[in-house]
């Protein structure tokens, strides 16, 4: 039994995973969830570690509505009880720009979210893509 089957096989028994690639060369996994999925992203980072492995960037396609709180931008998860917060994707700043104009809205954010040691501590989703 390999490592990459290992991991494979873990985040195949996570409720609204609908399929996963595993490729230790490249150091990746490809998480397809299923419509409707309640499932977050420090959920699949806390198992990939219990696996041995130490999670990374982690790109995420996610919709929701855009809110204010305290002065900060939030992506209030369709279908869950999440909420993210929003920071500018160093690489497209312009995208976090549009953000404001769609307080309210129901929106996709096509963005990055970054492990931190504690890996259920609460990370901000980069705004990379605004549609």
């Amino acid at each position: 039994m390999t490592c990459a089957h290992v991991v494979d096989v873990a985040l195949k028994k996570v409720a609204g995973v609908e399929s996963v690639e595993v490729s230790l060369n490249k150091g990746l996994a490809t998480v397809k969830l299923k419509p409707g999925n309640t499932v977050s992203v420090p959920q699949l980072w806390e198992l990939i570690h219990k696996n041995g492995y130490t999670p990374k960037a982690t790109s995420v396609l996610v919709r929701g509505e855009v809110a204010s709180a305290n002065g900060d931008l939030q992506l209030k998860v369709s279908g869950t009880k999440d909420t993210l917060l929003l920071a500018a994707d160093p690489k497209n700043a312009a995208a976090f720009g549009e953000v404001p104009k769609k307080l309210g809205q129901t929106v996709i954010i096509q963005g990055v979210m970054m492990p931190t040691k504690d890996l259920k501590a609460s990370v901000p989703l980069q705004v990379g893509q605004l549609r």
